[in-house]
């Protein structure tokens, strides 16, 4: 009588400033998934991300056991980078010189710095080792790239990378080439807006959602940098104000009072002329900003356009008419962060990739 071996499981953690998301794989092959809500009362009492390490370690603990499954019965703990030191996508190890940048927010306050800790804490129990990848802070920019005008303010990434990588190369499978073969232009349509240009697997130019690029829900974009200053200055707002317009009540929110995309499609379908002004400036914004990202993609191959707003057959086809001169377009509605991340996992457990060992 032989004994049914026990499967092969992975935990892929993704946390967000009220939620973490969880992800169980055997392989490749997804079993689970669930999404923990934090309500403000339980993260009130935190007035750093890095304190809520406890809490939201104890809190994927529970809901891997109302799963069904123990933490210490784990082989692979992988989760979303947080803002590390700028360097290359892909997948580290998580290490001491790693655990430290996240205590400190060396490299900037954000919930994703969490990935870290609570992988690292998860896989203790199972006696493996911790991985993270596509850190947001992911830097592969060309040199010329780096220079804004201002020597102060150096130009330098930050996007998407996760849903960036992972749409990069599902669109390079189905043009039935590598990843590191195809020159592509990826515009992730979400709460913030990063259009990106992929060159021969290397993300070498793109806008930085927070402050950048196309306005979109929230977020003003790109703005007349002459006037902005002179804005700051006029005496009329705070710079906690200032930086509110920019980020948080900027974008779509400022015109139409509103966070949900769906309101805008909703308010310009029944005829509201302000909505339909805003949807249109906001899909030709995104139009220009893939323009300018063919000239650093050297001319794409394709464009994909991904994101929680392309599930709009409205802005996807406002997009596509005023871009598809530039190439074939590729369609992938919403986010496979989690999916995203188990492919790194399961590459590092085959063998086929090395993880990069952080800080050396």
């Amino acid at each position: 009588m032989t004994t049914a071996s026990k499967p092969h499981l992975n935990l892929v953690i993704n946390p967000g400033s009220t939620s973490t998301k969880l992800g169980v794989f055997s392989d490749s092959n997804h079993l689970a998934s669930v999404t923990v809500r934090h309500t403000q009362e339980e993260l009130s009492g935190f007035s750093r991300v890095y304190e809520e390490r406890e809490f939201r370690t104890r809190t994927v603990i529970g809901a891997l056991e109302e799963l069904g499954y123990e933490p210490a019965s784990f082989d692979g703990v992988i989760a979303i980078a947080g803002r590390l030191k700028p360097g290359p996508s892909g997948a580290y190890y998580v290490n001491e010189a790693m655990l430290e940048d996240m205590r400190t927010a060396k490299y900037r306050e954000h919930a994703s710095n969490l990935g870290a800790l609570i992988a690292w804490d998860i896989a203790a129990l199972s006696g493996t080792r911790a991985l993270v990848a596509d850190a947001v802070t992911s830097d592969e920019m060309i040199d010329e790239a780096r220079l804004s005008g201002m020597p102060e303010l150096e130009r330098h990434s930050a996007c998407h990378v996760v849903n960036q990588k992972r749409m990069a190369r599902r669109a390079a499978t189905e043009m039935g080439l590598r990843y590191d073969e195809v020159r592509l232009i990826v515009c992730h349509l979400g709460g913030g807006i990063s259009v990106v240009a992929h060159r021969y697997g290397r993300m070498v130019d793109g806008n930085v959602p927070m402050g950048e690029g196309p306005f979109c829900i929230d977020r003003s974009g790109s703005l007349n940098s002459f006037e902005l200053a002179e804005l700051c200055y006029s005496g009329k707002y705070t710079r906690k104000e200032m930086l509110h317009k920019i980020r948080g009540g900027g974008g779509v929110s400022a015109y139409l009072n509103t966070r949900d995309f769906r309101d805008v499609c909703s308010k310009m379908n029944a005829g509201d002329a302000l909505a339909r002004r805003v949807f249109d400036a906001m899909a030709y914004q995104v139009s220009r900003e893939i323009g300018a990202a063919a000239v650093s993609a050297g001319g794409p191959d394709a464009i994909v356009l991904t994101g929680g707003m392309a599930n709009s057959r409205e802005l996807v086809e406002a997009i596509s008419e005023r871009v598809s001169f530039l190439g074939p377009i590729y369609v992938y509605p919403g986010e496979e962060e989690l999916e995203a991340l188990n492919d790194y996992l399961v590459l590092a457990e085959r063998g086929e990739i090395t993880p990069m060992s952080y800080g050396e």
